[in-house]
């Protein structure tokens, strides 16, 4: 049937990938547009997708109409489970004539609703070749030639890549660093809770980036810098957190189980990211190793992390921190809050001023080295 995902319709696809290879400056010119499209419509299996002929129509007249609207339209109603594009996203260089096709995942209807975000956590089933880096974790609306986002944009959170790069990196970690105790259901989770747990995250984690006194995006040119990314990243993950430890609609254990994961990922992996230089996650978890170590919400001794029980309350107080710094946005300027997020930032991490980036804790860059991660 035209609507089935086939092999054949990926082969064409990663057919075209080949041919349009080193165009990526020629994205957005009509020309090159006009042509990419009638190749795909011509093509004989992905030529009849419904997602290719909506396509086919954004690229004809893009010029005129510089947004894929007919595509994004397909994607957003859910017409299919099929994602089809050209894009053009400096952190996933991977990405350029692409397509997939996903499984849509359950999610607890409290979560779902109270936390309300146009996130949609699935599995991928099939893909061209560029979707298959492991970078590419994740889909947003503005990764598209048209580099805009809109509210009813989804956003995919491809849930199987998380699976894999949590077994892959952080449960060994949590084996080699953490004291005996430490993510007890985590630690015996398998793969279809800990993709559970990874659904739960990403809601919580988009749904608290729109949320607070400084929300993205309203408020992302002055969260762009490497640390405040960090810092914005971290506090819509700590959010995400206390609402697993502090909602009693949502069903107990899989809420601690999230709340476990999320701070596994934040506190473990996302440290070793980036070595010998951090990206703005890995400076994110700097800041928080640093704070839980300071406030007593972690321990380290001889190589071991322990959580303390107090972490919780530490948590809560670190966020509180942020929120009354983004408070003031309502009687100072943009620019001098800016100023005092970066400051706070700064507090609790390692900046080299002559070299003007960050330094990786030591512990976590060895830790990198001895397990390979």
């Amino acid at each position: 049937m035209p609507n089935s995902p086939t092999a054949a319709v990926i082969a064409e696809v990663d057919e075209l990938r080949e041919k349009i290879k080193g165009s990526r400056n020629s994205f957005r010119d009509q020309s090159f547009l006009d042509q990419l499209a009638q190749h795909i419509a011509d093509a004989p299996h992905l030529g009849r997708q419904p997602i290719a002929r909506a396509l086919v129509e954004d690229l004809r007249g893009y010029a005129s109409e510089p947004r894929l609207a007919a595509v994004k339209a397909h994607i957003n109603e859910e017409r299919d489970q099929h994602i089809f594009s050209l894009f053009d996203a400096s952190y996933f260089p991977s990405l350029s004539l692409e397509y997939l096709t996903y499984e849509t995942l359950p999610t607890n209807p409290h979560l779902a609703a109270r936390y309300a975000s146009p996130t949609m956590p699935v599995n991928i089933i099939a893909s061209s070749k560029g979707f298959q880096s492991r970078v590419v974790v994740a889909l947003f609306p503005e990764n598209h030639i048209d580099g805009i986002q809109r509210g009813d944009d989804l956003i995919f959170a491809f849930i199987n890549k998380f699976v894999e790069r949590h077994n892959r990196i952080t449960r060994k970690m949590i084996d080699a660093v953490m004291a005996e105790g430490s993510f007890p259901l985590l630690r015996g989770a398998d793969d279809r809770t800990v993709e559970q747990a990874s659904s739960w995250w990403v809601r919580l984690h988009e749904y608290h980036h729109r949320q607070g006194d400084m929300p993205i995006p309203e408020f992302l040119r002055y969260k762009k810098l490497k640390p405040l990314a960090g810092l914005e990243e971290l506090r819509v993950d700590v959010s995400g957190m206390l609402v697993c430890l502090n909602d009693p609609e949502l069903p107990a254990d899989e809420a601690r189980l999230a709340y476990e994961y999320i701070l596994s990922e934040r506190l473990l992996r996302y440290a070793v990211e980036g070595i010998p230089r951090p990206n703005y996650d890995a400076v994110a978890s700097q800041l928080l190793f640093n704070y839980l170590s300071e406030h007593g919400g972690i321990e380290l001794h001889g190589g071991v992390i322990r959580l303390c029980p107090e972490l919780p309350a530490v948590l809560t107080e670190f966020l509180d921190r942020i929120q009354r710094i983004e408070q003031r946005i309502h009687t100072t300027s943009a620019e001098e809050v800016q100023q005092n997020l970066l400051e706070f930032t700064n507090r609790y991490t390692d900046y080299d001023p002559d070299a003007k980036d960050y330094r990786h804790i030591p512990f976590f860059a060895e830790i990198k080295e001895r397990l390979g991660v």
